[in-house]
């Protein structure tokens, strides 16, 4: 899991990268709707059993020499030039696997007036000189549906750094309503705010089937309700 071939080790101003697509629009959270280019890295330190991105991490079942490339800074901004971005969203797998390199396109999009979103799963520290180069982090911290265990999936130090860059939302997947007492207990345990409940699914029917039985509950916890947009316009397709 999440182990990158010999030969595709980054140098300072390259990136290990799944795709990079768009425009789309940014489908969860509270950026929903906004034109986005996404830049989507290899690799994970998780493996999530609902995971819809497998292909960036799951060696078992995926060719990392098909999945995944190098790619220099200057060809991904080159890509995300051409979208006209809104905002530029950075996902995974994981990113803050390679935050080291992350400095020089975080950058490029600064240059650019392009507002950065990364999305992590809150288990990595993120670095002091990227805090500044990120209007939001997106955090996804996992929940025991997730089938990983909880000394692996919650790290304290790493939610507590995030939460320190006043820029951080914090969004759960949840499959259940009974799923949102652990979430409470996460959010007490851990001061997260603010909370997004995203249903788990990846075609239209599960994604809405599971938003409307979590509706009700989530609003009576006072946290707020994403779809997931992509899924509900386009379904399971990549690069979308």
């Amino acid at each position: 899991m999440g182990r990158v071939p010999a030969d595709l080790i980054p140098s300072d101003d390259e990136l290990v990268v799944a795709e990079v697509f768009g425009p789309t629009f940014q489908g969860e959270g509270p950026s929903l709707g906004r034109r986005a280019g996404f830049v989507r890295l290899g690799r994970c330190n998780l493996d999530c059993s609902w995971c819809d991105t497998p292909y960036t991490w799951d060696w078992e079942r995926y060719d990392p020499a098909k999945e995944l490339r190098l790619e220099p800074v200057s060809a991904v901004l080159e890509q995300l030039e051409r979208m006209a971005p809104e905002i530029v969203v950075f996902t995974g797998g994981e990113p803050l696997l390679q935050q080291h390199h992350l400095g020089p396109v975080l950058g490029g999009c600064a240059a650019r007036g392009w507002p950065v979103e990364v999305e992590t799963n809150g288990t990595i520290v993120p670095d002091d000189a990227l805090v500044p180069l990120v209007a939001q982090w997106n955090v996804s911290p996992k929940l025991a549906n997730s089938g990983i265990p909880l000394d692996k999936r919650i790290r304290p130090a790493a939610l507590a750094a995030l939460v320190a860059t006043g820029a951080a939302t914090f969004k759960f997947v949840a499959t259940d309503p009974a799923d949102l007492d652990e979430v409470a207990g996460l959010v007490e345990e851990h001061a997260l705010a603010p909370v997004w409940i995203m249903p788990e699914g990846t075609t239209p029917e599960a994604v809405l089937g599971h938003a409307r039985s979590l509706a009700e509950p989530v609003i009576a916890r006072g946290w707020n309700l994403t779809p997931r947009l992509h899924v509900l316009l386009w379904g399971d397709e990549r690069g979308r």
